[in-house]
């Protein structure tokens, strides 16, 4: 009698791939970019950081779009005139109410002790707010087209609009403050790119070859990090001829900040070039007569390419916060350049506070920034490695 086959038991089956092993399996095929991606997404303050970041710099593109009036528009008659209360409730004289938003115009009285003016808001005076409004002037939208829309202003151009205040000549100060994010923002950008540009080549050369470039180099970092930073933006910004335009005092200052912002990327570049110069893949590129130059660029800068974004993302607050700090004492940016350090200048004195203590709203968006592009950083700083846990 022969024995019949049996079914399969549950031991002999193939075992069911789970969905542990399924994303094992696909973060053993990810590449590198997609590994830090998933890291990076995984951060959920670093991606509410990187919005709030990509938001600033699209109102430092378009920030004649979003300023409802000119950057250089001043009205003697509101000096130092209070914020304004936006309201969305109109009732008319009938009791009736409907959504209308407005604000209040002003009525000057003068204060019989302090012998002031002192604004208050009158009801007489309704001034209709809208969305895609006419300004004063025509402007050029990204330097091309012309148009003369503002995304939200008074329909009345010629009406007084201040939602931030206004500063010691009647300028709107929310106006100039979009205006300052373009000058702020991009000066990071600009002063970490040189900072990029030297902590690279410099670094790279002073790893690759060693010797007597790298103790000359090292020992030329050494100096530029002894000297204390503030003395020496201070120094050289007071250096700069008087008599310079605008543009050129904005890249003079662009490249001092630069000037001691190179010395750490040309250290951490330094140190991995030492451990890569001896690999394989270095070795063979020399051997194919590939230049010392294309070895750093193409083969061993991007095994760690990574870090270096992350390091870059992190400097871009301390070129803020640097440009901001010379602004405020007087050695950087000078009107009619505006930039959040220009407009904090104006509240150094006590009695400017005591009557127009809006002035310091310009602290605000420095110190948003600055904590945004921090946590973009710290985000990118984990992302670089994503097998860490």
């Amino acid at each position: 009698m022969t024995a019949t086959p049996h079914a399969a038991t549950p031991s002999a089956l193939p075992p069911v791939e789970t969905p542990e092993s399924q994303e094992d399996m696909r973060l053993l095929v990810a590449g590198q970019w997609q590994l830090m991606w998933w890291r990076f997404r995984k951060h959920k303050v670093a991606m509410v950081a990187t919005a709030v970041s990509l938001l600033i710099y699209f109102v430092a593109v378009f920030a004649e779009f979003l300023a409802p009036l000119p950057r250089d528009h001043y009205a003697a008659d509101y000096t130092f005139a209070p914020p304004q209360r936006i309201k969305l409730i109109l009732e008319d004289e009938f009791g009736n109410r409907e959504f209308h938003p407005h604000v209040l115009g002003y009525t000057v009285e003068i204060e019989a002790v302090a012998l002031r003016r002192v604004f208050k808001p009158d009801p007489e005076q309704v001034i209709e707010l809208g969305f895609f409004v006419d300004g004063l002037e025509e402007y050029r939208v990204l330097g091309i087209f012309p148009s003369r829309k503002h995304l939200f202003g008074p329909k009345d151009p010629t009406q007084p609009f201040y939602l931030f205040g206004a500063d010691k000549l009647g300028q709107d100060l929310y106006s100039r403050l979009i205006f300052g994010t373009r000058i702020s923002m991009t000066i990071g950008l600009v002063g970490v790119a040189l900072s990029l540009i030297f902590g690279i080549l410099l670094g790279g050369v002073s790893g690759l070859f060693g010797g007597t470039v790298d103790n000359i180099i090292q020992r030329t970092i050494e100096f530029f990090r002894a000297v204390p930073s503030i003395p020496l933006w201070m120094g050289l910004s007071a250096a700069l001829p008087e008599d310079w335009d605008a543009i050129k005092r904005y890249f003079a200052i662009t490249v001092i900040l630069s000037i001691l912002g190179w010395t750490g990327l040309a250290r951490v570049v330094r140190g991995r070039f030492l451990s890569l110069r001896e690999e394989d893949f270095v070795m063979s590129a020399r051997l194919d007569g590939v230049a010392e130059l294309g070895i750093i660029l193409r083969y061993m800068l991007p095994s760690f390419l990574s870090h270096i974004i992350a390091s870059v993302t992190l400097s871009i607050p301390g070129m803020i916060l640097a440009e901001t700090s010379l602004s405020f004492l007087g050695l950087g940016l000078r009107p009619p350049v505006v930039s959040w350090g220009v407009l904090l200048k104006d509240a150094q004195r006590v009695q400017v506070l005591a009557t127009a203590p809006w002035l310091l709203i310009a602290a605000v968006p420095v110190i948003v920034s600055v904590l945004a592009l921090n946590y973009v950083g710290d985000g990118l700083r984990d992302a670089a490695d994503p097998y860490s846990r």
